[in-house]
């Protein structure tokens, strides 16, 4: 494996290093040892701190740390649902918004300056297929490197969402998106592999012409909250499909400015090797599509809806 801020290929066995003292001791804590404030700081750490360091600060195992984190995770997410229930989210029926993204790296050879710990420089990226802002949308995206890295777990607090690094070998990298908070929806875990190096092992690398490698996907809100619903509706970004009927919603519930357009992608420096779905047919069969699929979904419902009126009693 690679050390420092260097990526690594992961490769067969690596014989283990001779015990130490530090190694051979039991663990000096058990998680019963652990204070209420002391758990509610490793989970407050999560994705700001590797596991591991979190796991030797607090003296427990990095596995300790990741399920303390994993069982708080799903206590908030109980609880959450506890809430809607007592207080129901109230949602637009009939209608779908989809936001169609792209996600992947740019990579480029660095050439002559390139060492044995740093042949590439890349970038990877979550961004708007039409290159528009996603910051009403999205709150912030966890990207996990590997772990060679030094802080693995790097959090994007604004768009646009991607980072940039270095280093020798390829990995997969997680990308974990959240929301923002009147969407009420729970985080979606993307993942994608670093590609440094051309399929074809024959072709020449060049510092000039990138490895480009991106998917395409949508960001679907079934049934969304009337607060997002009202707020991002009118987005570039944004497609509705369905009729809402009346809505009395105040597009007020969350302060972010649907105006603001630093975010977008349209003058990025890595635009030139960005995919171009709104150049191709792509991107309006697969909305045409939804849209169908949508319109058959109402009219099964209805016919379940008239079969289920005839099955129910008549009154004596």
């Amino acid at each position: 494996m690679a050390s420092g801020d260097t990526g690594a290929i992961e490769a067969g066995p690596v014989a283990a290093p001779p015990p130490t003292a530090a190694s051979t001791t039991k663990r000096k804590r058990r998680l019963a040892d652990l204070t209420a404030e002391e758990i509610n700081e490793i989970v407050a750490l999560r994705g700001k701190m590797p596991q591991t360091v979190v796991g030797k600060r607090f003296g427990i195992e990095q596995t300790e740390v990741s399920a303390i984190q994993r069982l708080q995770r799903a206590k908030t997410a109980r609880l959450l649902e506890d809430q809607e229930k007592k207080n129901p989210i109230k949602r637009v029926k009939n209608v779908e918004l989809s936001v169609p993204i792209a996600y992947g790296t740019i990579s480029f050879w660095l050439g002559k300056k390139a060492d044995d710990l740093h042949s590439h420089k890349w970038t990877v990226y979550i961004r708007s297929a039409t290159n528009e802002d996603l910051g009403p949308i999205i709150s912030k995206v966890v990207f996990q490197l590997h772990p060679s890295f030094n802080n693995p777990t790097r959090v994007v607090e604004s768009a646009p969402f991607e980072l940039s690094e270095s280093g020798w070998g390829e990995f997969e990298i997680s990308m974990t998106v959240f929301f923002q908070k009147d969407a009420a929806e729970k985080t979606l875990e993307l993942f994608h592999h670093l590609k440094l190096y051309h399929e074809d092992d024959n072709a020449p690398q060049s510092t000039k012409k990138p490895v480009v490698v991106e998917s395409y996907d949508e960001l679907v809100f079934q049934e969304p909250t009337e607060a997002f619903y009202s707020r991002v509706k009118n987005l570039p970004a944004v497609h509705v499909n369905g009729s809402p009927g009346e809505l009395n919603v105040s597009s007020g519930a969350l302060e972010i400015s649907n105006e603001r357009k630093r975010g977008d992608t349209k003058d990025h420096q890595l635009g030139q090797w960005f995919g171009k779905y709104s150049e191709t047919d792509e991107l309006t069969s697969i909305m045409g599509a939804r849209q169908q699929v949508q319109k058959e979904i109402a009219k099964l419902k209805s016919m379940l809806d008239s079969e289920a009126m005839k099955l129910k009693p008549s009154a004596p």
